[in-house]
């Protein structure tokens, strides 16, 4: 994980990649997913992958377009059922950020539906508490098994 930081962005975004960061909100209790602030750059791609669990995602500033070649801008709202495959990418000249609630793991494919690389709840919390521990971040304790930022 790089740990670099934007310049206009806090040391509480987590750096993912060129033009991704995500600041994480809440994991949900059981490991049964995470909640999350994502953040892309215009003209990135969030490339092919499959979703173990149902995800929720509303769009606050920015726009996207889907895989489908459908066009979303701010306050578009997304529902992706468990096994939904897609991909997606920032538009415009704005930063995308994006409100997401994901349960289960997400799936980077190849083309050929290879699984490429699996997140679960359990390796965005470990990349969480690594984060917070190269920045001089305190993580908030919400319950046993749990996380969130302030």
């Amino acid at each position: 994980m790089k740990t670099e930081q934007c310049a206009s962005l806090g040391p509480e975004w987590i750096v993912e990649g060129e033009g991704k960061w995500s600041r994480p909100l809440q994991f949900l209790p059981g490991d049964t997913g995470w909640v999350e602030l994502m953040r892309l750059a215009p003209g990135v791609r969030l490339g092919l992958h499959r979703h173990t669990g149902h995800v929720h995602a509303f769009n606050l500033e920015g726009s996207r377009q889907l895989g489908t070649g459908e066009q979303l801008g701010p306050h578009a709202y997304v529902y992706e059922p468990e096994g939904n495959v897609d991909w997606w990418q920032a538009t415009g000249d704005k930063p995308l950020v994006v409100f997401v609630v994901v349960t289960g793991a997400v799936e980077y494919l190849a083309q050929d539906g290879t699984v490429l690389r699996r997140i679960t709840v359990r390796d965005r919390r470990e990349d969480y508490l690594r984060h917070c521990a190269s920045h001089g971040l305190q993580p908030v304790l919400l319950g046993q098994d749990s996380f969130a930022r302030q």
